[in-house]
């Protein structure tokens, strides 16, 4: 191997510069306690030699990874999927590799029972020497967290900074990005009594976990406020999946007095299987059942009909995570301000864009 082949290292450039190796690293880095001058010939010797310094040489001198993990209850998801990519997207742009952990936390739906639990993902991602870790669903979607999860999520947000995307819990030593999770469902109710509808009901969700129970909680107050009856007979939980909005579905269709005019989706997938168990009785939508989403994914607008929908703003709240989480890992005392309201679209499956106002 000729000499021009061979790996140089940081103690090399830092000879043939004439500095030492630290004000190597400091231009690597991108410090400003370099003056330009120094900064520009360390930097014509790194690119003649194409030095490349390795993530452990890295990791040694400057005591940061650059790696992030990133912690999803199901990447397969749409919500969550959709999270992630603009995560990734950020990251990339700030000179970050992410480690992706899938747990499958509540994996029932594709028939997974054995799922790691998520305790022992939170080891495991400390062992990588990650620079920070953000926490997308599980557990912590839970309307009543274990303290055995508390105490693991403690332990790791004592070591290195970590940030939930959901709504805080107290005692726990993390950043949290809330969400408004029942933003919306007022104007969704109130779009369908507009129509006409109001025998309403309310489809999909788990229930136990905070996103359910705020939506259903709205869902019901709204009702309430409006004196409009609600019927627990017309509430259908399952999950978050098509198949679950289809079987849940299908329960309110089987009797004529449980069968509604209206539903609400927890998301867009629980639409998509709902429309599918409402064709399969031989009835229509929106003609004779308007269907709505809590939660716009990325197929809504493609479906048939195609979905009214609430926009959850999903990449603003990727793109403010992971913007937390690397302002959290450079100590920015500053922080940044969430603002996430969630947006009506209206589309077919409502029935707006029929000829006549429906009565009841």
């Amino acid at each position: 191997m000729s000499d021009e082949q061979k790996k140089i290292t940081i103690y090399e450039i830092a000879k043939l510069s004439g500095v030492s190796v630290s004000t190597v690293s400091r231009v690597l880095n991108n410090s400003p306690y370099v003056s330009a001058k120094t900064q520009a010939h360390v930097t014509d010797i790194i690119e003649k030699y194409h030095f490349s310094p390795s993530t452990v040489a890295r990791a040694m001198i400057s005591n940061h990874t650059q790696t992030l993990g990133v912690i999803i209850s199901d990447i397969t998801n749409p919500y969550f999927s959709e999270l992630y990519l603009e995560i990734q997207r950020y990251a990339v742009d700030f000179g970050y590799s992410i480690i992706l952990c899938n747990t499958f936390y509540g994996g029932s739906s594709h028939g997974v029972s054995d799922a790691i639990p998520e305790n022992t993902y939170f080891q495991m991602i400390l062992d990588k020497k990650v620079d920070g870790v953000l926490i997308l669903g599980g557990e912590i979607d839970r309307d009543t967290i274990s303290d055995s999860y508390r105490e693991a999520l403690n332990r790791m947000g004592n070591q290195i900074p970590v940030v939930v995307l959901g709504q805080s819990i107290p005692d726990c030593s993390c950043t949290f990005v809330d969400r408004n999770l029942s933003g919306g469902v007022s104007a969704l109710i109130q779009h369908l009594l507009a129509l006409g509808r109001r025998k309403i009901g309310f489809v999909g969700g788990e229930q136990g976990i905070r996103t359910t129970t705020a939506r259903l909680n709205a869902y019901m107050q709204t009702l309430k406020n409006l004196s409009v009856p609600c019927d627990p007979a017309l509430i259908s939980l399952s999950n978050y999946y098509a198949p679950d909005g289809y079987r849940a579905m299908a329960k309110l269709l089987e009797k004529p007095e449980t069968t509604p005019t209206a539903i609400l989706c927890i998301n867009d997938a629980v639409a998509q299987g709902a429309i599918r168990a409402i064709a399969d009785k031989g009835l229509r939508v929106p003609d004779d059942i308007s269907v709505v989403s809590c939660d716009q994914f990325p197929s809504g607008e493609y479906s048939c009909p195609r979905l009214t929908t609430l926009d959850q703003q999903n990449s603003y709240l990727g793109r403010m995570s992971i913007m937390t989480l690397i302002g959290a890992i450079n100590q920015d005392s500053e922080g940044i301000n969430i603002s996430h309201e969630p947006r009506l679209i209206i589309r077919e499956s409502c029935g707006a864009r029929l000829d006549y106002r429906f009565q009841e």
